[in-house]
């Protein structure tokens, strides 16, 4: 196996700086598997190769796997399987270029931050899924892609394509970078490991995508991949993945996708940090879940500000308009809305409410709980309820926030969840926000509902008809305000309704 990085900056040979391994010198370094060899096919100034060559040994796998391993016999000698190959170039890789990966050069602190032209090739790549997914893995992360099928036998054409890729990455980024977006994408376009995918494989590709992996359109794929399909793993994963983007909690569910090989089996599950229920008589059922429509990402512009952000914006400048100190966030997710109002000293509470145990893990580990001032803490209350019971924790606030959760609700349960915001916690103020159908139109490639969890999605005159009734009925003024882009013609893609308690009720 093969690996060759190669860059035109100036000088090229910086290239050795950033490697720690010297131009002039061939070095070995030994695997429980071969031998891996760093040399430099050239070195000037203007240009500079550095390759890595891995020579697996058959023998030495297959001893180091132990004689408890399953199927301890003479097959394992004798096979057509090239071992793997990616995931021990990838092992190697790591290995090697340690201190590479890890962005570190005591000798130029400069070099590692500086995004070089880099050239990597890859000759001969096993990929299960051809070019197609080479570039699917690596055109999101800026590469310019050169993917094309090895055939079985240049003499022999009529024998077709291999399952193997000559594959050439072509762009500007840290080397650092670079070796990363090997180190988890070989094994991922080989849909294979050479070892037991352990725990720990999850803190590895969590460290090793860092800056790139939660933003990535295939970052399902690459973690079921990479976690052999564990699925109990690849749901921890994806859950660490969601608090660093803005992601819907769509993608903790397991996604369909064909299966090449038999999956790895099961083993036990990585577990998170708790948060503790508190305590209350009221049974606490299945209520609105709390994802963010999964469409409305993909529809807005690259530069242009999600609508999911453009939400928060907007429910925090009324409430700030509306003079609220006290917030409680009626199913608040990842808390998202919850982390934005203890940013503002403005609000001396704020409460999250949601039904969902792993919304509130991931809540309290994204907020950095273990890790909040104290004097922050104690202006947060986080606990689990359900909207549709009544609750005493949810008295005592100015303002409550039902943020895309009322879509989320049966119809014949909206009057429960009427009688417990409007009725019985009765804040000074109510914000709700929910899609509106009718600008669905503008989203080309949808098909019903923005989101599989809608139980409904209203029009502006349904939303307004629902929202009058209300505030009539709990002693409520509303008001509506639009956001996002108001469309003259379909109007904006969210509508908000303000609901305003009267002083005489």
């Amino acid at each position: 196996m093969l690996l060759t990085i190669t860059t035109t900056a100036t000088p090229a040979t910086d290239l050795g700086f950033l490697l720690h391994k010297h131009p002039e010198r061939v070095q070995e370094f030994s695997q429980s598997f071969g031998t891996a060899t760093v040399f430099y096919p050239e070195a000037g100034a203007e240009r500079c190769t550095a390759a890595l060559m891995l020579e697996v040994d058959p023998i030495a796998l297959v001893r180091s796997r132990g004689k408890n391993s399953p199927d301890f016999s003479l097959s394992q000698y004798v096979n057509d399987r090239p071992y793997a190959a990616s995931s021990l170039l990838a092992v190697a890789l790591a290995d090697v270029f340690r201190t590479a990966r890890a962005g570190r050069c005591k000798a130029r602190p400069e070099l590692p931050g500086t995004p070089l032209p880099l050239e990597l090739l890859l000759p001969a790549l096993p990929c299960r899924g051809g070019p197609d997914l080479a570039r699917r893995l690596f055109e999101p992360l800026g590469w310019e892609v050169d993917a094309g099928p090895v055939p079985l036998d240049e003499g022999f054409p009529e024998w077709g394509e291999s399952r193997y890729v000559r594959l050439v990455l072509r762009g500007t980024c840290r080397l650092s970078d670079a070796l990363n977006h090997l180190y988890v994408l070989l094994p991922v376009l080989d849909d294979g490991k050479h070892y037991w995918v352990a725990p720990d494989e999850v803190d590895k590709l969590i460290r090793a995508g860092e800056g790139w992996l939660h933003g990535h359109p295939e970052r399902g794929l690459i973690t079921r991949r990479y976690l052999g399909r564990r699925w109990a793993l690849a749901r921890t994963a994806l859950a660490r993945l969601a608090e660093l983007g803005d992601e819907t909690e769509e993608e903790l569910e397991p996604a369909v996708e064909p299966i090449v090989e038999e999956p790895a089996a099961e083993g036990p599950a990585a577990e998170g940090p708790v948060v503790e229920r508190s305590a209350v008589e009221e049974p606490i059922v299945e209520g609105p879940a709390v994802e963010e429509p999964a469409v409305e990402e993909l529809v807005v512009e690259e530069k242009a500000t999600p609508l999911n952000l453009r939400r928060r914006e907007a429910v925090l400048a009324k409430l700030a308009e509306l003079g609220a100190t006290s917030v409680i966030d009626l199913g608040c997710g990842r808390g998202e809305l919850v982390g934005a109002l203890l940013s503002q000293p403005r609000f001396a509470r704020v409460g999250g409410m949601d039904v969902s145990p792993m919304a509130l893990t991931i809540a309290a580990r994204k907020l950095r709980l273990d890790r909040m001032p104290d004097a922050k803490r104690a202006r947060l209350t986080l606990f689990q309820g359900a909207l549709t019971y009544t609750d005493r924790r949810l008295s005592g606030y100015d303002a409550a926030v039902l943020m895309e959760v009322i879509e989320h609700v049966d119809p014949p349960r909206l009057a429960a969840l009427e009688q417990v915001v409007f009725g019985h916690a009765q804040p000074r103020h109510v914000l709700v926000t929910t899609p509106n159908i009718e600008h669905n139109v503008r989203y080309e490639f949808l098909t019903g509902l923005r989101h599989p969890d809608h139980r409904f999605e209203w029009t502006r005159a349904e939303f307004a008809a629902w929202a009058t009734r209300v505030a009539g009925r709990y002693g409520y003024q509303v008001a509506f305000t639009p956001v996002g882009d108001d469309d003259p013609e379909v109007g904006p893609p969210t509508q908000m309704g303000v609901f305003t308690r009267d002083q005489r009720s």
